[in-house]
């Protein structure tokens, strides 16, 4: 991450937006810090990852298989191969299909794993850690909402990977994106106490201004969220010079975290483990799961593997899946509505009253299906395979 900070001299205390909620804590609960020190040691082992570079691919594998080992499938999991000024690298993508009525409706949790120069252990392998715990913890929790964990290179020659991603086919559009959350360096310095994380919210002209007042209502319940599940402090500055910035520009709303004792060791050889303060990661990782719970409309259910909607869930059923020309949606009721969306929110099939739906026409893919019946409804994973 390319920045100077100049903070606000805005702390927010003790005011509170939003209470915590037993089941969500008992989920931040599950953060492990030694899930953390190990995936910034393996991130640190893989060497200098240079957008391009040999290192840069292996790193993305290493992603890759993080989140097959977390239990996303290989359809949920996509690359995206870009060109620009002269570089060539690809981004990671990793889609978690919401279960309730605003699946359609994406929250976009992103930050860069390039480096440059150096082994890039705080900027951006902290923002990795926070972003591969958080994928782990929510990988079996019921979302209203869907969620998009990517991974992006080419932040350090000027962005080039969210760009591309912007400039391409896989973001949702803007009105199916709730926000976008963007993690870069986070690893506070080991010789201060990291007691305070920097939210930050868009507050410059680019893309518009309509975007500024719901960035910075996002931006204040995220610090709200971050005090109450960890033991943290907040403090607000504004968004700059990161992965967030693209889609600033095109007037999504953005919202993002960055340390607040900003490290001397980026874009060095110093930037390492032993120069940055784990525990810091870990904390932040805790505020950012409990947020993450509000923010998508996580399930209460205690039940680890629970659905949302227990009722309605039970009275509908796909096969096969996956399918081919047809689907069959299984339904207790006479009366029902069948919207089906691809994975960037963009509705591509309706029906109604119709069990047996013709899909002959979407291509080979995963798609969200969304069945309503009053004013219930449960979504369900669709994989297309012809």
């Amino acid at each position: 991450m390319k920045k100077t900070f100049i903070a606000l001299a805005v702390v927010f205390t003790a005011f509170v937006f939003g209470q915590t909620i037993s089941v969500y804590q008992s989920r931040v609960d599950l953060v492990s810090a030694t899930n953390i020190n190990n995936f910034l040691s393996e991130f640190e082992a893989l060497g200098v990852k240079t957008t391009g570079s040999t290192a840069n691919a292996n790193t993305l594998a290493w992603l890759k298989n993080k989140y097959s080992e977390f239990g996303y499938s290989a359809s949920s999991i996509q690359e995206q191969s870009w060109t620009q000024s002269g570089y060539t690298s690809k981004n990671l993508i990793v889609t978690k299909i919401g279960t309730g009525s605003n699946a359609s409706k994406f929250i976009i949790v992103c930050g860069h794993f390039d480096t440059i120069v150096g082994r890039g252990t705080n900027d951006n392998g902290s923002g990795v850690a926070l972003i591969l715990e958080l994928a782990r913890i929510l990988a079996t929790v019921p979302t209203d909402y869907s969620i998009k964990f990517i991974n992006f290179s080419g932040e350090e020659q000027g962005l080039l990977g969210s760009r591309a991603y912007v400039a391409g086919t896989l973001v949702p559009s803007l009105a199916n994106t709730a926000f976008i959350l963007n993690i870069d360096e986070i690893g506070g310095v080991t010789t201060k106490a990291n007691t305070t994380v920097t939210c930050e919210s868009d507050q410059t002209s680019a893309g518009g201004t309509a975007n500024n007042a719901p960035s910075l209502a996002i931006t204040t319940n995220l610090a709200t969220y971050i005090r109450n599940y960890s033991s943290l402090q907040t403090t607000m500055s504004y968004a700059y010079a990161s992965d967030y910035m693209p889609f600033e520009q095109k007037g999504y709303v953005i919202t993002g975290l960055f340390e607040t004792n900003e490290t001397p060791h980026k874009h060095s050889s110093t930037d390492l483990k032993s120069n940055m303060d784990p525990a810091y990661v870990t904390n932040i990782t805790r505020g950012v799961v409990g947020a993450m719970q509000h923010f998508a409309g996580a399930s209460t259910d205690p039940t680890p593997l629970s659905t949302v909607s227990a009722n309605i869930s039970e009275r509908v059923s796909l096969y096969p899946n996956p399918a081919q020309d047809n689907v069959n949606v299984g339904v207790d009721a006479k009366y029902f509505k069948v919207f089906i969306s691809d994975l960037t929110g963009k509705r591509v099939l309706q029906s109604e009253n119709q069990q047996n739906i013709d899909i002959s026409a979407l291509t080979n893919g995963a798609y969200i299906l969304t069945t309503q019946i009053g004013n219930e409804s449960v979504s369900k994973k669709l994989i297309v395979r012809k």
